[in-house]
C-alpha cells in the first residue's frame, strides 16, 4: 500500500504550475522551429519568430509566457492502493497548491477565476478553484495531469452532436475558421469523438495536454482509423491559410490530437478544443517518495532567433493625429513608442457608461489622438515596470468600440485576433486603426514597456486602466482607416496558394 503525503501534493502542484508559467514544452518549441523556418508568409513568421524569442526569454528570466495564466485544469488517476496521509481533501489539496503557486513572490501568477460568474464576478485573487476530473484505477500511485488553460483558447470551444452519417472532417473544417486567431495558433487542437455530450468535450481536452508526434506519424503512416483522421486533418487544417495569429500562412496547427469512447448507436457527439501557443501542461506521478521532479529544459534546446525590424515604420504615439494613420497598410509592422493607455472587458463597461450617462471620464483618462491596449498585465517583480503584458481577445471589446471612438476622440486599438462586422465598420466611420500584438509574447512586449502607472478603476485588479510608456513595442496593421482586415483577406490569399482546399468546402 502506497503513503501519498499531502505535503507532496500541494508542493508538486505548486512546482508544476510554475514550472509550466515559464517553460514551454521541448516538443512545442522545436514543431514551432520547424514551421518558423519554413513559413513563407511575413507576418507569420515574424509573430512566430516573437513567439520562439519570447519563450527563450521566458526559460532565462522564470517568468509568463503569457500574461493569461490560465485556469487550472486537472486529471486525477488515483490507484485503488494508495492510502492518504492528508486532513485535507483531494480538491483542498490541489487548490492549496494552485494558491502557493499563483501567489509565489517570485514569479507571481495572474489571478483570473471569477467566482460568481453569472452576477458580480468577484475575482477570487488566487486563481482558485482549480477544475478537477478524478478517476478510480489499478495501481498503487497517483498520476497526475495538469494544465493552465488560456481563456483566449478555451473560449473557441466548439461542440456537436453529429448525425452517425455526417463527416467528421468536413465539420471541423468548417468549425476552424469560425474560430478565428483568438485561440492564438499555432498550437495544438484536441479533438474529443463519442461518448456523451461532457465525455467528447473531456476527450478533447485531453487530447490536446498531449505531446506533439504529428512529423513521427507522418514518417511511419497510420496504423489505424484515428491516426489516418489525425493525418488527414492535420494537412487539411493547414491549407485553410489562417497561419500563425490568424495572419496568413503555413501552419495552423502544430499537431491534431484525437481521443474516442464507444457512444450510443444514434449519436456521434464531437468537440474541438484548442490550446493555445504557451501550451502549458505537465504530467507527473507520485508513488509516495516524495514531491514529484521536472527536468528544466536546456538552453541549448530553444532555437536563436532574430527579427529584421528594419522595413518597420516607426510610430511616436505622442504626436500621432488621425491623418497619420490614413497611410498604414495591412500587415504592415510598425513599432511603437510613446504612450498609451489600456483597458479590457470591466473597463471598458464601465466607460461606456460614464459616458451613457454624461459623465466626465475618471481624471487622468483621456483618450483623444490616443491608442488603448487591450491588456491585463502580470504584475511586475524585483526592478520590473510590469509583468508580463501580451494582448487579450479583441472581439470582446467589439460592442464598445462605436462608442469609444465616437465620444473619445480615440484613434488606435490593439489587442490580438480579428474584429468583428461592427467593430470594422465603426473603425471605417471614424478613419481610425486596430493592431495586432502577438498572443504569446507576452513577456517579450512587456520589454518594451519602459514606465506603468494606474490611471483609474484600481478595484478592478489586473482590468484596471494603466498608462504605459512604451518604446518600440512592436504590432501589426491589421484593420486600417478604410475597414480592411487582414484576418478576411490573409486567410483566403494562402488558402488560395496552398491550393488544396476548395474555397465552398469551408463556406457555413
Amino acid at each position: 500500500m502506497t503513503l501519498i503525503h499531502q505535503k507532496d501534493v500541494i508542493e508538486s502542484i505548486t512546482q508544476a504550475l510554475q514550472f509550466i508559467s515559464y517553460y514551454h514544452p521541448k516538443d512545442f518549441i522545436q514543431a514551432l522551429n520547424a514551421a518558423y523556418l519554413r513559413e513563407e508568409s511575413p507576418a507569420a513568421k515574424d509573430a512566430m519568430a516573437q513567439i520562439l524569442i519570447n519563450s527563450r526569454l521566458c526559460a532565462e528570466g522564470k517568468r509568463p509566457i503569457c500574461q493569461d495564466t490560465g485556469i487550472v485544469t486537472v486529471f486525477v488517476k488515483i490507484g485503488m492502493n494508495v492510502e492518504w496521509q492528508s486532513d485535507l481533501s483531494l480538491a483542498d489539496m490541489i487548490n492549496e497548491g494552485v494558491r502557493r503557486a499563483y501567489l509565489n513572490i517570485d514569479n507571481p501568477l495572474r489571478a483570473s477565476i471569477l467566482s460568481d460568474p453569472a452576477g458580480k464576478r468577484i475575482n477570487t485573487r488566487d486563481n482558485t478553484p482549480a477544475v478537477i476530473h478524478t478517476e478510480f484505477v489499478l495501481s498503487d500511485n497517483v498520476e497526475i495531469d495538469i494544465a493552465a488553460k488560456g481563456g483566449g483558447s478555451e473560449a473557441k470551444a466548439k461542440f456537436a452532436m453529429l448525425n452517425p452519417s455526417d463527416d467528421i472532417v468536413e465539420w471541423i473544417l468548417k468549425m476552424i475558421p469560425t474560430m478565428g486567431a483568438g485561440w492564438c495558433p499555432p498550437g495544438i487542437l484536441g479533438i474529443g469523438i463519442g461518448g456523451t455530450a461532457e465525455k467528447a468535450m473531456l476527450l478533447a481536452k485531453q487530447a490536446c495536454m498531449g505531446s506533439i508526434d504529428i512529423q513521427e506519424l507522418q514518417a511511419r503512416g497510420a496504423s489505424n482509423h484515428l491516426e489516418a483522421l489525425r493525418l488527414e486533418l492535420y494537412e487539411k487544417i493547414n491549407a485553410l491559410g489562417i497561419g500563425a495569429q490568424g495572419l496568413g500562412g503555413l501552419t495552423t496547427v502544430l499537431d491534431v490530437k484525437i481521443l474516442d469512447y464507444p457512444t450510443h448507436a444514434a449519436n456521434l457527439p464531437i468537440a474541438i478544443i484548442p490550446n493555445c501557443a504557451a501550451t502549458r501542461h505537465a504530467h507527473f506521478i507520485l508513488d509516495g517518495s516524495g514531491v514529484a521532479e521536472f527536468q528544466q529544459p536546456r538552453l541549448e534546446d530553444y532555437p536563436i532567433v532574430t527579427r529584421n525590424v528594419s522595413v518597420a515604420r516607426r510610430v511616436n504615439l505622442d504626436v500621432l493625429k488621425s491623418e497619420d494613420i490614413e497611410t498604414w497598410q495591412v500587415g504592415e509592422t510598425l513599432l511603437l513608442s510613446g504612450t498609451l493607455l489600456t483597458g479590457r472587458d470591466a473597463a471598458h463597461k464601465r466607460l461606456c457608461e460614464m459616458l451613457e450617462r454624461g459623465e466626465a471620464l475618471p481624471d487622468g483618462v483621456d483618450f483623444k489622438n490616443k491608442f488603448i491596449y487591450y491588456v491585463g498585465p502580470v504584475d511586475a517583480v524585483r526592478d520590473e515596470i510590469v509583468g508580463s503584458a501580451g494582448p487579450t481577445t479583441a472581439t470582446r471589446m467589439d460592442k464598445f468600440t462605436a462608442p469609444l471612438l465616437e465620444k473619445t476622440g480615440l484613434i488606435g486599438m490593439i489587442g490580438k485576433s480579428e474584429r468583428g462586422e461592427s467593430a470594422i465598420a465603426a473603425i471605417k466611420k471614424h478613419s481610425a486603426v486596430y493592431c495586432v500584438s502577438v498572443g504569446g509574447a507576452a513577456y517579450l512586449v512587456s520589454k518594451a514597456i519602459k514606465k506603468s502607472r494606474i490611471l483609474a478603476f484600481a478595484d478592478l485588479g489586473m482590468e484596471a486602466i494603466h498608462e504605459f510608456v512604451v518604446e518600440d513595442m512592436p504590432v501589426t496593421v491589421a484593420v486600417d482607416s478604410q475597414g480592411v482586415s487582414i484576418h478576411h483577406i490573409a486567410p483566403q490569399k494562402w488558402q488560395e496558394k496552398i491550393g488544396k482546399i476548395p474555397i465552398e468546402v469551408v463556406k457555413t
